[in-house]
């Protein structure tokens, strides 16, 4: 195995076992960073939306480039060094860690609690909804952050190493911090959600096909790709509508509907035929998502491999030459 594919695979087994790193995160000092350097570039600008985005994400990249060009001549660094990155960048088992504690909360009877919890996976505001609504939320966050935080990092790991892990965490950071649609980021925050769309477009239709590869039966699996084709494209996002959709058809409930984002109401569409999804569809949603996840896995190794063993043989005809 190469040493690109056995430190994703360390760096994933770190994360199912220990979930994100509980001080000292690199991801949140990333965003100290981000949220510094805006003092100084923020405009009402696309340019300077661009500039900020462009700085951040190639230092980024060039961090991870240094990181993986060191460790090149050794093989156990450029392991440990892939596994740290991809333990770092992955969200798998906080994301199903915070879906079961919201289970736990809706199954106990106590609404306000799953609202406040329900905030570390949504932007909408919760203070309305009632228990289906947060069960909602929940399970679609599942869906487009087993995407976002799972299948898209370890395939750009697979493509490209450390460079494309800690990058593409660093233009999802920044989608997520000035890439929404609010009047102070319309302009500025454009870069940022383009930029982030072109990364996930990929990975979110690799994360819907391993979402029907993942589904119990093949009924399931019809099921999710007639929401995917008939529902996703009323969906807000080029991304999420597809991840979201097949969750839905697969699971057999509906999600979508009207959201609130800080007073600003957006209708993403119905997904999925079932019912509403409720407090007893989180569990099998955190069990699909840990199925996906592994299914991500397995498609990063190969590419892995695949991008390793063609890096071989162009080595081997260069020299040749």
């Amino acid at each position: 195995m190469s040493a690109r594919a056995l430190g994703l695979a360390l760096g994933w087994l770190a994360d199912q076992a220990l979930g994100d790193p509980r001080r000292w995160h690199p991801v949140a000092g990333f965003g100290s960073a981000a949220a510094a350097l805006e003092r100084r570039t923020y405009a009402r600008s696309r340019a300077r939306g661009v500039a900020h985005v462009a700085v951040l994400a190639g230092l980024t990249a060039a961090a991870g480039a240094a990181v993986e060009r060191a460790g090149r001549r050794h093989r156990a660094v450029q392991v440990l060094t892939t596994a740290a990155a991809t333990w770092v960048v992955l969200g798998g088992r906080s994301l199903s860690r915070e879906a079961t504690t919201i289970e736990g909360q809706l199954r106990a009877g106590d609404l306000p609690a799953a609202r406040v919890q329900v905030r570390n996976l949504v932007g909408r505001d919760p203070s309305a909804l009632d228990a289906d609504g947060v069960a909602r939320a929940c399970v679609e966050s599942l869906a487009e952050n087993t995407s976002d935080a799972v299948v898209a990092p370890l395939l750009w790991g697979g493509l490209l190493g450390v460079p494309g892990l800690l990058a593409y965490r660093a233009v999802n950071t920044l989608d997520a911090m000035v890439g929404h649609r609010s009047e102070r980021y319309r302009e500025f925050g454009w870069a940022a959600a383009r930029l982030d769309d072109a990364a996930n477009w990929v990975p979110a239709r690799v994360a819907g096909a391993l979402t029907l590869a993942s589904a119990p039966t093949p009924a399931h699996a019809h099921a999710g790709w007639r929401a995917v084709q008939r529902d996703a494209p009323a969906h807000p996002s080029p991304n999420g509508g597809v991840v979201e959709a097949a969750f839905a058809g697969v699971l057999g409930v509906q999600l979508g509907g009207s959201n609130s984002y800080e007073g600003r109401v957006e209708d993403r569409g119905t997904l999925g035929t079932g019912p509403a999804a409720s407090e007893g569809d989180i569990a099998p949603a955190v069990r699909l998502a840990r199925r996906v996840s592994a299914g991500a896995l397995a498609t990063a190794v190969l590419l892995a491999l695949v991008t390793a063993r063609s890096r071989q043989s162009g080595s081997g005809a260069a020299g040749s030459g």
